[in-house]
């Protein structure tokens, strides 16, 4: 599976099995969160047969038997929910590459009873549920492209299309979209913003990295762009 695939093929999993992370998919998703935490400066961390982040009772109506998951946690600044977003949905396509199903959670944990280390000067922002689905997801809808990005000039690029279409693909809080793309007027400068919301910033960084995947143009304006 290619990394277009993981993106196609990706649909948010609640509810898990009994089986344990182990072998070539514990490797290939420590791999994952290594590369990531190097290249971005964060503290990703993976934890495993640890339920009880997810034993209150919000936790227990929307998910089922979340043994592991992934901490994202980096240092205090403005940057910190795009970097994770970011970085951490590379980690979400490596773990679907590895058979591995996963969730974004943001409000429906105990953070207090997260197992990571959380060193002075850093903080939790949100996790991800990694395991092996009990219950496959399904496709979320979404909204037309026409709403998620602004063009200028008569043509649409072919690759600006591809980008738009896995960005309408990525995780968002509650689905809720709150991006928009625009192509500059020469045809190639591509900008994003946030059009509100919670975990917009974390939205936003999930939403940038499968635009730039899919249509192999960077896009301009991202956190990546401020280091």
């Amino acid at each position: 599976m290619d990394v277009t695939q993981a993106i196609e093929q990706r649909h948010s999993v609640r509810r898990f099995t009994d089986k344990p992370i182990e072998g070539e998919a514990l490797a290939a998703l420590e791999d994952a969160i290594s590369r990531a935490n190097a290249a971005s400066g964060l503290h990703l961390q993976l934890v495993r047969d640890s339920p009880g982040a997810f034993r209150g009772l919000l936790a227990r109506r929307r998910f089922d038997n979340v043994q592991n998951y992934v901490a994202c946690i980096g240092p205090k600044s403005p940057d910190l929910d795009e970097l994770c977003g970011y970085f951490g949905e590379k980690v979400v396509l490596a773990a679907q590459q590895a058979g591995l199903s996963t969730c974004w959670v943001g409000g429906t944990f105990g953070k207090r009873k997260v197992k990571a280390d959380i060193a002075p000067g850093e903080r939790l922002v949100i996790v991800i549920a990694v395991g092996y689905a009990a219950a496959e997801g399904c496709p979320h809808r979404s909204k037309p492209l026409s709403e998620l990005s602004h063009t200028h000039g008569p043509e649409t690029p072919d690759w600006f299309r591809r980008g738009m279409r896995a960005a309408a693909l990525a995780p968002t809080a509650m689905n809720q979209q709150h991006f928009l793309f625009t192509l500059g007027a020469d045809g190639e400068t591509v900008t994003r913003r946030s059009t509100g919301g919670f975990f917009s910033n974390v939205d936003l960084g999930i939403v940038t990295l499968h635009f730039e995947l899919a249509s192999g143009h960077s896009v301009s304006g991202t956190v990546l762009d401020r280091r």
